[in-house]
């Protein structure tokens, strides 16, 4: 079994063309949510993560000699509407919202994660979809609220 290095803390920021060899290593959403976890590098080099903070797609978080380590965030399989202008991009983006679902809304287009309450949506408005795998970038609740 490979040694495991112990991540509990980010190094400094590191600048990407500072370094050699640039070596990812590829975890899914909901693992790079998690404070706790373990992923292996695209190099075989095995991580251990605990830490205060999550962290996100991008972040370098180890360096060894002249390698960085960075995360990246694996493609998943989404439910793609486009949308043409703002009011039906809107439209839509309420009609997912009101089901708590995470969205991402892009120039043409709103993703979110496909369930079966959202393609009962989809099919019941006649709202076209497609699916896609991408990696997906829901926008962040800044408050949590209750019906009442």
């Amino acid at each position: 079994m490979a040694e495991l290095t112990l991540i509990q803390s980010i190094p400094p920021h590191h600048d990407h063309n500072g370094h050699r060899h640039l070596v990812r290593l590829l975890a899914d959403r909901a693992t790079l949510a998690k404070r706790r976890w373990r992923g292996v590098a695209e190099d075989g080099k095995a991580f251990g993560f605990d830490l205060d903070e999550s962290l996100s797609r991008g972040t370098p978080f180890f360096v060894e000699g002249e390698t960085l380590y960075v995360l990246e965030q694996a493609p998943e399989d989404v439910l793609e509407i486009p949308v043409s202008n703002p009011e039906q991009a809107a439209r839509v983006a309420w009609n997912l919202g009101n089901l708590h679902f995470g969205i991402q809304v892009l120039p043409n287009a709103v993703r979110v994660t496909e369930d079966p309450a959202v393609l009962q949506l989809l099919h019941r408005e006649a709202i076209p979809f497609q699916r896609v795998r991408c990696v997906f970038l829901p926008l962040s609740a800044s408050a949590h609220h209750h019906h009442g």
